[in-house]
């Protein structure tokens, strides 16, 4: 993988493992016995945790860059090259690259989990709330790879490469930065919007899929709008749910276009709730798959291998939560979603294709009375 290096200064310290984790919180560490590495959990795994439906948790993810195969297996080394001194390392990354290893098949991405969640059923939604998402090092990695971006087979824009970048605070912002050209001081800055990349329960399966595909199980879905504020509901798929959490990116422009976000480390602070199948029943006319509520936005998913066929599965998702949490006609909410509500590709990269929508709440007057409704909508 090439890279155009420039002087890295670190803007703040590593956020190692357990450092500055209160009391009172319950925390699980990224450390190598806790995670898996480019599988999901399924049916029947153990649990390394469980938590009560309401408690809030701490846990610690780690970024695949910089410990892959093809960047030499050796985060100490990888990052070394790029000015990034061994105090600077993440130990648990360190620890998880020595410990661990990725089957062929297998995605990239180290996966902190399974969470039970006690008394979770299948038809119930698990409700995860971000409350927080810390930075856990001052830098992170964008790249491409294994002819699976958009622009994949393309003369100039195929192989392995990619570019470490670092984080800087501006007028009380944080930015990540990187290099434009390889003989010219140009350089680009954006916002640091950090977001998990990977949320999801446990398949209903006997063995481990690949992390690298979204699903009902919710997953690798890399919506960008899952910022601190934001809830994400899953439809819980196998008993005690069995969550979990990866693919930390800082930022992320939607469609994910050349395979990766600037994927980094971070640490999450969750809170974990459960909506009973009855109460989901009750509010809904059929299952919709993940969605989320975020500032200010209701927001339905769409997945399948065809970006269309995607697209046409968002909208369809977004019909129903019309109806469903404003009381309204489905050939009126189909007119409304035209009008006024954006359809965005989360990503095109990962085998099953994602797309979203972001319904406006503060567009409707009425909101449907069902305890569903009211619980959504709360989150929004």
């Amino acid at each position: 993988m090439t890279s155009i290096v420039q002087e890295f200064v670190p803007a703040f310290p590593v956020l190692q493992q357990g450092e500055g984790i209160g009391s009172a919180d319950r925390y699980i560490p990224a450390e190598p016995p806790k995670v898996l590495w480019g599988r999901v959990p399924c049916i029947g795994d153990k649990p390394i945790a469980t938590v009560d439906p309401g408690q809030t948790v701490v846990i610690d993810t780690i970024s695949h860059e910089g410990i892959l195969e093809d960047q030499g297996s050796d985060p100490v080394a990888y990052f070394g090259k790029h000015g990034v001194d061994a105090g600077h390392i993440l130990t648990d990354t360190v620890e998880v690259a020595a410990a661990r290893k990725r089957d062929s098949l297998a995605g990239p991405h180290i996966v902190t989990g399974p969470i039970a969640v006690t008394g979770a059923q299948p038809g119930d939604l698990l409700a995860i709330r971000i409350d927080d998402l810390a930075m856990r090092a001052p830098y992170g990695v964008v790249s491409t790879r294994h002819n699976r971006g958009v622009l994949a087979r393309r003369l100039g824009f195929d192989g392995d490469y990619g570019q470490f970048c670092s984080v800087a605070s501006r007028d009380g912002e944080w930015f990540g930065g990187m290099p434009m050209h390889p003989d010219r001081p140009h350089r680009a800055e954006f916002p640091i919007n950090p977001f998990l990349g990977l949320i999801g329960v446990a398949t209903d399966t006997d063995s481990h899929i690949s992390s690298v595909p979204p699903g009902q199980h919710g997953g690798n879905i890399d919506i960008r709008r899952l910022t601190p504020g934001a809830t994400l509901f899953l439809p819980v798929q196998v008993e005690d749910a069995l969550f979990y959490i990866g693919d930390p990116h800082f930022a992320q422009g939607n469609g994910e276009v050349a395979l990766t976000a600037l994927e980094a480390p971070l640490r999450a602070r969750l809170t974990v709730d459960l909506v009973p199948a009855a109460e989901v029943t009750a509010g809904l006319g059929r299952s919709i798959g993940p969605f989320a509520a975020a500032h200010g936005f209701v927001i339905p998913t769409g997945l399948d291998p065809d970006l269309n066929r995607a697209l046409e599965v968002c909208v369809r998702n977004a019909v129903e939560m019309v109806v469903s949490l404003f009381d309204a006609d489905p050939q009126q909410a189909y007119l409304y979603l035209s009008a006024a509500t954006d359809f965005n590709i989360s990503q095109a990269v990962d085998q099953v294709r994602g797309v979203h929508g972001e319904i406006r709440v503060a567009d409707f007057a009425h909101h449907a009375t069902t305890d569903l409704a009211r619980r959504i909508l709360g989150r929004a």
